[in-house]
């Protein structure tokens, strides 16, 4: 049973009429898989750090004029999280602050991780630092297994700085990726931020891979950063060879990404190559591209995708988004996730929201009788945990559809 469904907990669903009874309970109390998710603060954060972490465009200061707590996202944690502290829905930010403030981290992290209602969470950890709870501090704190995910740029940088010549990087990328590759149920890319996906997705071959680094390590000062498109299709190829999901980031993301260039329509001259139809290919958060990740998915047996991480930054709004992905894709290829990084609060918002979101939409298909509330059920069950299961090859669970 979901930590969601016990007495004294959230009405997770309250203000949603008409959901059918047995939906409304199923949906509430499903355990989830969450498929793309980072660690938790483990060090105090101040309030304006707070602040800066619920801003997911701009990594400035935030203006003197405005809060973060007047946002979509900010909005839900008032809602959604401030009875988890013991304070009223939409608590004022500085009523929610004052009560965040009396828990440690520890305290915090366990509090609000054990109310998200996830069972096995599978963790990117590359992108992190000192201050970043790890897979085993996440179990620990939610009582929930978890995996991990392996970022490719920064292991490429790693072989990059330690290669002997341009030419032996294949060789020192591929062995560095043996070792590692048992310890991980899958690799992640960001070649959204670092090149975009307009680029030449054939793989490159050795020697013009090796002219690639050679110039890279001859052009760089200070510390490595791939951004040749030739390397990030090289190590692409070099992952995909293992046929265990490798993730993209796609759409939503920080300033220093060119949007328009993470579109997945972009990813065509990857997903067409046969090197990659073995190779199950998950397009994560896709926001404001879920509509084509969800064509991609219909079009091609291996793509996956989710609306992670948007739901949380469009709160109220995100049944449309859950709604949209429902269009076009087959169920069996869309996943859950949060994306959520740092604040914990993330990881039980990315929770609520997407569980208000789908009883919302399902409940609605079945009131219309377009519907059976069996499907919708079974449905829900398989993007909450069982594609996941499938996908990356969980065995710590049951298979959930």
């Amino acid at each position: 049973m979901s930590s969601l469904d016990q007495p004294g907990d959230l009405d997770i669903l309250a203000g949603l009429g008409g959901v059918p009874a047995r939906l409304a309970d199923a949906i509430s109390s499903m355990p989830l898989v969450d498929h793309h998710v980072h660690g938790c603060f483990t060090g105090t954060v101040t309030r304006s750090e707070f602040e800066q972490a619920i801003n997911e465009g701009s990594p400035d200061p935030i203006p003197d004029f405005m809060t973060q707590f007047d946002s979509q996202l900010g909005f839900a944690i008032r809602r959604w999280c401030a009875p988890l502290l013991g304070l009223a829905p939409h608590a004022t930010a500085d009523e929610y602050w004052a009560a965040r403030s009396k828990l440690a981290p520890v305290e915090l992290n366990r509090l609000l991780l054990r109310k998200a209602g996830v069972e096995h969470w599978i963790i990117d950890t590359g992108f992190s630092s000192s201050d970043i709870s790890t897979p085993a501090e996440m179990s620990e704190d939610s009582g929930a297994g978890s995996s991990e995910i392996l970022r490719l740029e920064p292991l490429a940088e790693t072989v990059a700085g330690t290669t002997e010549s341009g030419s032996s990087f294949a060789a020192d990328f591929r062995e560095a990726l043996r070792q590692a590759a048992p310890a991980v149920v899958g690799f992640k890319t960001i070649a959204a931020y670092r090149c975009g996906f307009d680029i030449d997705w054939s793989d490159p071959g050795d020697p013009l891979l090796a002219e690639a680094v050679a110039r890279w390590k001859q052009d760089t000062r200070g510390a490595l950063r791939i951004q040749d498109p030739v390397i990030i299709s090289f190590i692409v190829h070099a992952a995909a060879e293992y046929r265990l999901p490798i993730q993209f980031h796609v759409g939503l993301g920080d300033r220093d990404m060119d949007l328009h260039r993470s579109n997945p329509m972009l990813l065509l001259g990857l997903l067409r190559q046969p090197a990659l139809h073995g190779t199950p290919v998950m397009l994560l958060h896709c926001y404001p591209y879920h509509r084509e990740a969800g064509y991609l998915a219909q079009a091609f047996n291996n793509v996956y995708f989710d609306v992670g991480l948007s739901l949380n930054y469009v709160g109220a709004r995100s049944t449309g988004i859950v709604a949209e992905s429902l269009e076009l894709a087959p169920f069996a290829k869309q996943l859950y996730s949060s994306d959520a990084f740092g604040l914990p609060e993330l990881h039980v918002l990315g929770s609520v929201l997407w569980r208000r979101s789908m009883a919302q939409t399902l409940g609605r298909w079945v009131r219309q009788e377009d519907w059976s509330e069996a499907d919708a059920i079974r449905v829900a069950q398989m993007i909450a945990s069982g594609n996941a299961r499938r996908v990356y090859a969980l065995d710590d669970g049951p298979s959930g559809g």
